[in-house]
């Protein structure tokens, strides 16, 4: 060994013998205690792993909450979570319902049935007037006329504040036994049709029938010595309600002279909804009326009206 050498070990020994190096069971102490730190440490690195990858898988999953729609429109179908984000299943859409009733349910009135209810006409058409059977026709038009609808019954004012529309017409016809062309007719109608207000036209044939039952006589106006005797008939089956009296007189020749042969005029009063028609038959020269011509020709008026009410 050379000299440089043994100085440098006896350097070497003299620097250990100066420092403390500690007793053995304090240096194990020492190292156990930096080996826990080091594990704590590693463990808590893990730790902040994990719960940062936890949050940020919960800040992709959730989904941000949809933009309400603006007030008076529908939401977009946009708005809602698509199923790859929430990871459920898509729902049905849902209609709206009114509360309290079912889905798929449709709303009516109450009572109501799904059609439409009639309503009252205002105008009254020529084809709402009946056409004389052939075997009755004379070859003179019809004309439309206005005229009293009634005879005066002791001064009555009948539904007159009700009425909405009416027309009126004189209609000639002969009966089906005797010829036509120069023959003279056998008789004639004042023929009129009415509308009243809706629910009224009713109370019209109350206030008739009163009115014939307060009128048993009366004087016929402009001659005094006529008298005329009023009396209700019985009657059905015209419309939905009719009403037939007769009125009686003393028949007169064109002259004024008497005949001795009494002139009956029959005059029938039908409703059909809120439409009336009356059927007067006033003769033609010193005729009287035929009760069954003024029911055929009653029966064809209501036919008409109703092919036209529809």
């Amino acid at each position: 060994m050379s000299r440089e050498l043994s100085e440098l070990y006896r350097s070497l020994a003299a620097d250990a013998d100066a420092r403390d190096l500690g007793l053995p069971d304090v240096l194990r102490h020492q190292a156990d205690r930096r080996a826990r730190f080091r594990a704590a440490g590693g463990t808590l690195a893990v730790a902040l792993v994990v719960v940062g990858a936890v949050i940020g898988a919960q800040a992709v999953a959730v989904a941000p909450p949809p933009v309400p729609a603006p007030v008076g429109t529908a939401a977009s179908p946009s708005a809602s979570p698509s199923p790859s984000a929430t990871g459920a299943a898509p729902s049905p859409p849902v209609s709206p319902t009114t509360p309290g009733r079912s889905p798929g349910t449709t709303t009516m009135p109450p009572g109501g049935t799904g059609t439409q209810p009639p309503t009252t006409p205002t105008r009254i058409p020529d084809r709402a007037f009946f056409a004389l059977a052939p075997a009755n026709q004379t070859g003179i038009a019809p004309q439309f006329r206005d005229e009293a609808v009634l005879p005066g019954l002791c001064g009555a004012a009948i539904g007159n504040a009700q009425v909405v529309h009416r027309r009126t017409r004189l209609l000639i016809y002969k009966l089906p036994q005797n010829p036509g062309g120069e023959h003279v007719p056998d008789g004639s109608y004042m023929h009129s049709i009415t509308i009243y207000r809706a629910g009224h036209a009713d109370d019209v044939l109350k206030e008739l029938r009163q009115a014939v039952r307060d009128c048993p006589e009366q004087g016929w106006p402009g001659a005094s010595s006529v008298r005329s005797r009023q009396r209700l008939l019985p009657d059905s089956g015209f419309g939905n309600e009719s009403v037939l009296f007769e009125m009686r007189s003393a028949g007169q020749d064109v002259n004024g002279d008497p005949t001795g042969v009494e002139d009956v005029r029959l005059i029938r009063v039908i409703r059909v909804g809120d439409v009336v028609t009356v059927l007067w038959e006033q003769g033609w020269e010193n005729t009287s009326s035929q009760r069954a011509q003024v029911d055929a020709d009653s029966r064809r008026a209501v036919a008409a009206i109703r092919r036209w009410l529809g």
